[in-house]
């Protein structure tokens, strides 16, 4: 069994979607944003949801990628009334913004609290 789902994001509401240009200047900041549920909505219930959502870069040549980010989404519905009965909700949507000279693969995970973790990867070139 693997650790992280992957499929694709067109059909499985459980993987982060990556969207950044194919091609990204060098030295130049570029924003990058990652979302779950991009074409098949995912649950935001107190029940269900996802809890967090993590960027790394992993540059050609290199041993180890790095972190970019991690964003927690921290309100799921829960007050003190009960599950779902606060009205907040945080949904699974992360802009960052990334510098490098170097391509390599972008890797986004998550994690669903039912379903667990999931990954999805992007290559990305630099001119």
């Amino acid at each position: 069994m693997d650790l992280y789902g992957t499929a694709d994001w067109k059909t499985e509401k459980h993987v982060p979607v990556i969207e950044i240009a194919d091609v990204i200047k060098a030295g130049e900041k570029t924003l990058v944003t990652v979302s779950v549920g991009k074409e098949i909505a995912h649950p935001n219930k107190t029940e269900h949801h996802i809890s967090w959502i993590k960027l790394m870069f992993w540059p050609e040549d290199e041993k180890y990628p790095y972190q970019v980010g991690l964003v927690n989404f921290d309100a799921h519905g829960a007050s003190i009334k009960g599950p779902d009965t606060s009205g907040v909700y945080s949904e699974p949507y992360a802009v960052f913004q990334l510098k490098t000279d170097k391509p390599g693969k972008l890797i986004a995970t998550s994690y669903c609290n039912i379903h667990g973790f999931w990954k999805y990867e992007k290559e990305v070139k630099v001119e």
